[in-house]
């Protein structure tokens, strides 16, 4: 992995080991930097890549569960007896439990050694999806859904630093995104497939699907992921040092502010399509593919854009973000534009996560494991208010058109943080 080589990259990261973070071609690059920079030694016989993919699996379940709600949503509420905009609670609820779950997570089991701590949140996830999908009521459904959004961002962070421990140093990055590799299949597989079982088979089959796959996960992981000391355990004070730092606040106010937006929209999706583009149900998890392949071009390109001008990647997509949802509220009324505008919406949202993500690394000192589950965390904080937003906006009474409208603000905001956040990094370089 190399660092950034515009200038337009930080240019006062407060420690050595934060000047040399990389800016990563995927959203979870934070852990590479808490590995030896020793090649590991493989006691296993099971190849890298293969160990890497069973890592993936848990990616994919967690994709899945997260998203796949939004495309159900209509089916829970109907089935537990409330309304579509109070059934975005449960949403939110999820979102809430990754906001918690991942820094409480992070920093509880700093001392764990990795492949241990991934078996138990994937264990985790199988429990809280389980209960999810015999849940008698919606309040009962609402807390399990909150704590199975506990476990989301610790995985992917501990996942990471497993993960890059396999691997020689100078093949990190790539299995840093092959880790990630299973959330964006979820979006383009896993998530269309969870909400046609969904509105074929019932709501609650959705998260039965999820149980199976977090089950094989943790098979996989026991059986196919060796435990190297590279991965062993960090500190609970070097963790904690990313708090300490202002700029990795302003970061994560970036991302929580900035792309809410998203889920605004995606939140009430299947209402929306079914009622503006007046396609079936069945279709909409056809139409959600176009998101998921739109999320892993645009995340590719991310890469690129953020090793040539990072800051200059940011406020370009906060900017266009902006302009793609109000395009998306005129779009949605058409099932070709609004599948194009589904697209738009994943490339731009998640060009800007390597950007971020390696603004992030930058300045989160000590704590790589801290920041990636951080990282998580903001764009769940994004999550829960672009959920709460659609969701008032639909009581209120002012159509399906509104959660887009009143989402394009959301990226405006982050650029206003942005704006703050890069005055003090210039202010600080002159001083």
């Amino acid at each position: 992995m190399t660092p950034p080589t515009s200038t337009d990259a930080p240019e006062t990261a407060p420690t050595t080991a934060s000047a040399a973070a990389p800016a990563t071609t995927t959203p979870a690059p934070s852990p590479a930097r808490a590995v030896t920079e020793q090649p590991p030694a493989r006691a296993s016989r099971v190849p890298a890549g293969v160990s890497l993919a069973a890592l993936s699996l848990g990616g994919l379940a967690i994709g899945t569960t997260e998203f796949a709600s939004m495309g159900v949503l209509p089916g829970f509420a109907a089935d537990l007896g409330v309304s579509v905009p109070t059934a975005g609670a449960a949403i939110s609820a999820y979102a809430l439990g990754v906001v918690v779950g991942a820094p409480l997570i992070a920093l509880l089991g700093a001392r764990w050694p990795r492949k241990q701590l991934v078996v138990a949140l994937a264990v985790f996830l199988v429990v809280a999806n389980a209960l999810s999908a015999i849940a008698p009521s919606f309040l009962p459904f609402v807390g399990l859904r909150f704590l199975a959004g506990l476990p989301h961002g610790a995985y992917f962070g501990t996942a990471a630093v497993l993960g890059a421990a396999l691997v020689p140093p100078e093949r990190r990055a790539r299995a840093l995104a092959t880790v990630m590799l299973g959330l964006t299949i979820a979006n383009i597989i896993g998530v269309p497939a969870a909400t046609w079982l969904g509105e074929t088979l019932g709501w609650r089959s959705a998260y039965v699907a999820v149980t199976v796959i977090a089950l094989v996960t943790v098979l996989a992981v026991v059986t196919l992921v060796p435990n190297p000391r590279e991965a062993g355990g960090g500190s609970i004070a070097g963790e904690l040092t990313a708090l300490r730092r202002p700029q990795v606040w302003l970061t994560l106010g970036v991302i929580a502010a900035g792309f809410g937006g998203l889920f605004a929209v995606y939140s009430y999706i299947n209402p929306i399509l079914t009622n503006q583009a007046q396609v079936s149900a069945t279709t909409v998890p056809l139409m959600l593919g176009a998101l998921g392949v739109g999320m892993t071009v645009g995340n590719v390109a991310g890469g690129r854009f953020a090793e040539r001008a990072p800051r200059a990647t940011i406020a370009i997509a906060l900017v266009v973000y902006s302009a793609v949802l109000v395009a998306f509220v005129f779009a949605a009324h058409d099932p070709v534009a609004a599948t194009v505008g589904l697209f738009a919406l994943g490339f731009v949202g998640m060009s800007a996560g390597p950007a971020l993500m390696g603004r992030l690394i930058d300045f989160a000192a000590e704590g790589p494991s801290l920041a990636a589950a951080s990282f998580h965390s903001a764009f769940n904080v994004a999550n829960a208010v672009g959920a709460a937003i659609g969701g008032l906006v639909l009581a209120a009474g002012l159509g399906y058109d509104a959660p887009a409208a009143v989402g394009a603000v959301l990226p405006l905001i982050g650029l206003v943080v942005l704006a703050v956040s890069v005055g003090l990094e210039r202010r600080r370089r002159v001083s």
